[in-house]
């Protein structure tokens, strides 16, 4: 019991503790740069772009979703593809305002993968963009985007998801909140260092772009597109990148139950991308192989090295004071836990948002330098 107790612990430690330490030593010692210019600069045309938006029911986002997109500051010929994946409300009016700018595809309901791989299929730029609805990029966000394919090693780059709870500024007061923005600033740091020396082993779902020509139709039952389309482009040879000057904005739902949902969905992806892709496993094929072990399946082992600890520290505890320490301690962690989760629960949260949903604050907005926008604003035809 004592081996499984501490090769449990040294299991939890290596995936959030050595692991980043490891990584931080590489990326100083073999990092490599991305051949990064504006294709101005380098004497050649921006590329076109295609972003692609797929949409359920999202006609109270759509108008300013768009019109955010329109407004981007990208000197190349960028088309805008809304794929509606059996909408059931004016999705279809609030595309048609704005007239030949943005091409609708209407499709019977099948799901976010199977929108995106019509999508995709429409799709005649060089370059892929893939939003949501729900978010806002920056003015420049394609811009930056597009700017590190001028790299030919560089087959896809996620740009970074800002989140209105990583800063104290906004009004957020709960503890969930806090927490999820200090884990999603940890999760970007990973992201900047694996990207710094290989790839980064997924995008954000809410704005990443690929080369056209490197996307495989994703199955229809995929749970996370952002991580498999990115990991099949690092299996064919091509890094994914991670450029955190190309921004959207968005504000987190720190509530305890979508929370759970979330982490279910995110848990239940990761298996599956192992059955869809197992040549992930394999380290002579993929890449970035240990820092998949390491980041991706060290977090799917890390539940189950808890409670092998938890239940070894129980039955170690008669005979050690030092495993009644450490069992006192972990049945404290977990009822501080499942207090704080209870108090999230009870918690009742101010009905202050628009009509289209979560959407960015204007603190969030302010900082980004974006103009204020809410779900009802419409927009003239074009």
């Amino acid at each position: 019991m004592e081996l499984v107790f501490w090769a449990s612990v040294f299991c939890v430690a290596y995936v959030y503790v050595g692991y980043p330490l490891l990584l931080a030593a590489w990326s100083v010692v073999a990092g490599r740069i991305v051949r990064k210019q504006r294709p101005r600069e380098a004497g050649a045309a921006w590329p076109d772009v295609s972003v692609v938006l797929a949409a359920r029911n999202e006609a109270a986002r759509l108008r300013d979703r768009l019109t955010n997109l329109l407004g981007q500051d990208y000197p190349g010929h960028l088309e805008i593809i809304v794929v509606s994946d059996g909408s059931s409300d004016d999705t279809a009016a609030a595309v048609a305002s704005f007239g030949d700018r943005v091409r609708l595809i209407e499709l019977p309901r099948g799901g976010k993968p199977r929108a995106l791989n019509a999508g995709v299929a429409a799709a005649r730029g060089e370059l892929v963009v893939f939003a949501d609805a729900r978010q806002r990029f920056a003015p420049d966000a394609i811009s930056h985007l597009a700017a590190n394919f001028t790299d030919p090693a560089v087959g896809g780059v996620t740009g970074e998801l800002v989140l209105d709870c990583e800063d104290r500024a906004d009004d957020l007061d709960s503890t969930m909140a806090d927490g999820l923005g200090l884990y999603w600033k940890y999760e970007k740091w990973l992201r900047r260092h694996e990207s710094r020396i290989g790839s980064t082993l997924g995008a954000t779902g809410a704005l990443y772009a690929v080369r056209r020509e490197l996307w495989r139709p994703l199955p229809e039952e995929t749970l996370l597109d952002d991580v498999l389309a990115p990991m099949r482009i690092v299996l064919g040879g091509k890094r994914v990148v991670f450029d955190d000057r190309a921004r959207a904005y968005d504000r987190v739902s720190a509530d305890g139950p979508s929370e759970a949902r979330r982490k279910t969905r995110t848990l239940a992806g990761n298996y599956q991308i192992l059955a869809l892709e197992p040549r992930l496993l394999v380290p002579l094929v993929n890449p970035v192989w240990w820092q998949y072990c390491s980041h991706k399946l060290g977090r799917l082992i890390v539940p189950w090295a808890l409670l092998a600890a938890l239940v070894a520290s129980a039955v170690l505890a008669p005979q050690s004071w030092f495993y009644l320490l450490a069992l006192i301690v972990q049945l404290g962690f977990y009822g501080l836990a499942a207090f704080g989760a209870w108090t999230e629960r009870t918690r009742a949260r101010p009905v202050d948002e628009p009509a289209g949903g979560n959407q960015p604050d204007r603190a969030a907005y302010d900082r980004a330098g974006l103009p204020h926008m809410s779900g009802g604003t419409r927009v003239k035809a074009g």
